[in-house]
């Protein structure tokens, strides 16, 4: 296991030595935090979203799952694992070809409340996520079965059921958040106690 002093530089973070394979960090306010490995829903879930984006962005961007982004929400500086980044091929050219972390600015991020995070606590996130310069953030909560959009200059919508979710950023993207939640097969949710 990696000892960790209490504060980090962004460079300091970057020149870590890999952890152990099941570990992944993320940096937030200079310090190195595990980031929780996704359960069975979260994994169902961004394998659901993934296939019901899959068609629409072809041709328009790129989407990627578990990709580390760096940002800097408030002028501190942050690496980031979200579930789902989607970037236009006006932000990633589509030769860009690197094994680094995310390059640009996503324009839209996609997170999953993990059962050990509150929605509370993803708000917070997800104003850092605007901060930054994203574009959009989504917010997919199962106990919910809703999704929660952040704008950067407009108050959060909260989508659920039939409801069509529909952004012009996203010209052409239509889902519901009952399409999500079928496509991931998941139709009640079972507690894990």
């Amino acid at each position: 296991m990696i000892q960790l002093k209490n504060q980090l530089t962004l460079q300091e973070f970057l020149e870590l030595p890999p952890g152990d394979a099941d570990i992944i960090y993320k940096f937030i306010d200079g310090k190195a935090i595990v980031k929780i490995s996704p359960k069975f829903f979260n994994s169902k879930l961004t394998r659901a979203l993934l296939y019901l984006i899959d068609e629409w962005w072809e041709g328009k961007g790129q989407v990627f799952p578990e990709w580390a982004v760096k940002l800097t929400p408030q002028g501190k500086d942050w690496v980031l694992t979200p579930e789902i980044l989607y970037v236009s091929y006006e932000g990633l050219s589509p030769e860009w070809i690197a094994d680094d972390f995310y390059p640009v600015l996503p324009d839209l991020v996609i997170e999953i409340i993990s059962p050990e995070q509150t929605f509370g606590q993803l708000i917070a996130k997800a104003r850092d996520y605007l901060d930054a310069g994203v574009l959009r953030l989504w917010v997919v909560d199962s106990k919910a079965r809703s999704i929660t959009v952040f704008y950067p200059d407009a108050p959060p919508q909260i989508y659920m059921g039939d409801t069509l979710l529909v952004d012009s950023l996203f010209e052409g993207l239509e889902l519901t958040a009952e399409q999500v939640f079928n496509q991931a097969g998941i139709t009640t949710i079972i507690s894990s106690s």
